[in-house]
């Protein structure tokens, strides 16, 4: 994705923007009427670890999350958080990022959509 700027910003309109704070998209595949996005956070160290010798200690198990759909296939993000080890300590640390909503395997906004447009949130309540 980095190699084509273009490419790239058309994304940025179609993809939730926390994405490209923290993920690197890596591979996309079409399975019938699903698009699946497979999303890796990047390599920078926690913030609010800056002072902390970590070292990498790979990825978090995968975790899906249904977004808007895109040209009437279901979007579905897998994304995979890195895991950190606090050196002096052995502890093992992640960043905290917050892009579903609570309760939910939506995004934030999909689910705000949903709620307005139907006035619950499917597969996570029953109908009214």
């Amino acid at each position: 994705m980095k190699e084509n700027p273009l490419l790239l910003t058309l994304v940025k309109y179609i993809l939730p923007e926390e994405i490209f704070q923290y993920f690197e998209i890596t591979k996309i595949e079409e399975h019938g009427k699903e698009l699946h996005i497979y999303l890796d956070e990047n390599p920078d160290k926690p913030d609010c670890y800056s002072e902390y010798n970590l070292s990498s200690k790979g990825f978090h198990s995968e975790v899906t999350i249904k977004d808007f759909p895109i040209r009437n296939k279901a979007a579905i993000l897998h994304v995979r958080r890195r895991r950190w080890l606090v050196e002096d300590t052995e502890k093992v640390v992640s960043r905290e990022w917050n892009l579903m909503a609570e309760g939910t395997r939506y995004t934030k906004g999909f689910a705000t959509f949903l709620k307005g447009l139907i006035g619950y949130l499917p597969d996570t309540q029953s109908f009214p």
